[in-house]
């Protein structure tokens, strides 16, 4: 049967792939070990196969047995991940599967299942919140609407597909359950979404740490924040505030991240697993007097009272960041089981190093990648890019000591608001150093109507086809999910884009799924939304704090 919207999509489909533009650049190269490595420890294909029957079932329970899925080598993509649509052989019969579905991983699968759905059978996918899922296109059973008769390849033009940022834990989701995550993941790997940050539960992890550095759980309780604050307590700004938190607490979100990881892992995800910053509890002083323990100033914190503000850092060169750096890690790979070998680390996220020595900062960046390694011989760290939009201390000497202290390779940054304030054009691609090619678009969770939809379907293209590029990846980095949809949509489509998007011919398109049909007033309202808020160059679009 052949679809309507097939054959409106079609020339779309041509317009974004006929012609693949470069699919590798010099940082490929220089994370390629690493991508060996991962590739190797992956979930069999037989796990993956039955995740992402799972979601299959939990999306469309009632065309569970209208898809066959299957792994492929990248060598049968042509040396890159990729999915594969064709129509299935035994498509005849009936009851027999209609359409195969093969990748060189379960994300991959489901992101080409996505595809399918939406370029063939017209129907869209977001949150809940957003509108949820537009599945009434989708026809019955046996009349699924058939590929051309080669099949449909599409490849990665960059291998990773990152998401999250290190506060959307407690903009979104410090309350989250495990149905809820669930479906989080789910919405993931039918986005092509393969590095997700997956920072739920180490708290329970640090309780542990610590112990075995005379920290008791006393110590403890001025030093996490509550639930909906832990982003903040993370990441040094604050301590205490909203705590202190119940051991039943520590206890389950610990369990929910096993469950988290056990799925990510399932289909084929790397999850970014956090790594030692620096911050410490004030109790780490007096026990070990000699380290170098700087007390920091007040972060926005309320009324700058020091019971909250002014948390304690830990200086990288003292040799006891090392230990607590590798005892995290080790601690980690005993609680999971395995890693993907990628840890985040933002020591200088909104805390600004004492001295702007060069020859220092190379010191501290060193020392941090060393106590991840000393944990995992294969650790890269990632790291979030924003402390270069916004600090006027980060200068070229400055910056290219920090990212040159770790071995090439071994760090991987992530522009973090490309699609407005892209580092990388103006950093020599980050003096050499991988970088991922981030859209924020959000701040604090806020829900506005906003977005820049010609810079997402340009940009990203832009950055990796660039002369010397060393991006290796896409991402989505606001600070709060659920909102604005359309924005989410076309960003996770240029995971697998190779040329720039055509956004009035794509907006039309996205419109006829969303609502499940073509109805002209409703598509002259998306045009005059895609050239005003969700084109917004106004500057009002930057002003929005973390």
């Amino acid at each position: 049967m052949a679809s309507p919207f097939a054959a409106i999509s079609f020339s779309f489909f041509l317009f974004s792939f006929l012609s693949f533009a470069q699919s590798s650049t010099i940082g490929v190269t220089y994370i390629s070990r690493l991508l060996e490595i991962q590739n190797r420890e992956r979930a069999p294909p037989s796990v993956q196969i039955a995740a992402a029957y799972g979601v299959l079932h939990r999306l469309l329970p009632s065309h569970s047995s209208s898809f066959e899925f299957g792994i492929v080598s990248k060598e049968q993509c042509g040396g890159d991940s990729c999915f594969i649509i064709s129509n299935h052989p035994s498509s005849s019969g009936h009851g027999a599967p209609e359409i195969l579905i093969t990748g060189v991983t379960g994300v991959e699968i489901m992101a080409g299942l996505h595809w399918y759905l939406k370029y063939w059978c017209g129907s869209h996918i977001s949150w809940d919140k957003t509108g949820g899922a537009q599945l009434l296109s989708v026809p019955d059973s046996g009349s699924f609407p058939r590929v051309q008769e080669a099949g449909i390849l599409i490849q990665r033009p960059i291998p990773w597909n990152y998401y999250q940022n290190a506060v959307t834990s407690s903009y979104t989701s410090a309350w989250w359950d495990w149905k809820r995550w669930e479906k989080e993941i789910d919405w993931m790997a039918l986005q092509g979404i393969n590095l997700p940050l997956a920072f739920t539960g180490q708290e329970a992890i640090w309780q542990k740490v610590f112990r075995n550095f005379n920290i008791s759980h006393v110590d403890l309780k001025d030093f996490f924040g509550g639930p909906a604050f832990l982003a903040w307590s993370r990441m040094g700004n604050l301590h205490g505030w909203g705590g202190p938190l119940p051991q039943s607490w520590l206890d389950q979100q610990l369990l929910l991240q096993k469950k988290i990881l056990a799925r990510m892992y399932e289909l084929g995800m790397t999850p970014v697993l956090p790594a030692f910053s620096g911050n410490v509890p004030a109790a780490l002083k007096y026990i070990f007097p000699s380290a170098k323990i700087t007390r920091l100033g007040n972060w926005f914190t309320v009324g700058g009272n020091p019971r909250w503000c002014c948390t304690y850092l830990l200086d990288a060169t003292d040799p006891l960041f090392i230990e607590i750096g590798k005892a995290f890690i080790q601690q980690q790979l005993k609680e999971y089981g395995r890693t993907g070998h990628i840890y985040n680390c933002d020591t200088f996220d909104e805390n600004t190093p004492p001295v702007d020595d060069p020859e220092y900062i190379s010191s501290l960046g060193a020392a941090i990648f060393k106590g991840m390694q000393s944990g995992d011989s294969n650790a890269i760290w990632l790291m979030q890019g924003w402390l270069f939009s916004y600090d006027p201390f980060w200068r070229p000497p400055q910056m290219k000591a920090l990212l040159h202290s770790v071995p090439m390779g071994r760090l991987v940054v992530l522009d973090l608001f490309a699609e407005v304030k892209p580092i990388w054009i103006t950093s020599e691609q980050f003096y050499g150093v991988p970088y991922i090619w981030c859209m924020l678009h959000n701040f604090a969770g806020n829900i506005e109507m906003y977005g820049i939809l010609d810079a997402v379907a340009s940009g990203p293209v832009e950055a990796r086809t660039s002369e010397n590029s060393t991006m290796v990846g896409v991402g989505m980095s606001m600070e709060g999910i659920e909102q604005n949809p359309v924005v989410y949509d076309l960003m996770s489509e240029m995971a697998f884009q190779h040329n720039k998007v055509d956004v009035k011919v794509w907006i039309a398109l996205y419109s006829t799924r969303r609502y499940g049909k073509s109805v002209p007033e409703i598509q002259d309202a998306w045009n005059i939304l895609y050239q005003t808020v969700y084109n917004c160059t106004d500057g009002s679009y930057v002003s929005a704090p973390t």
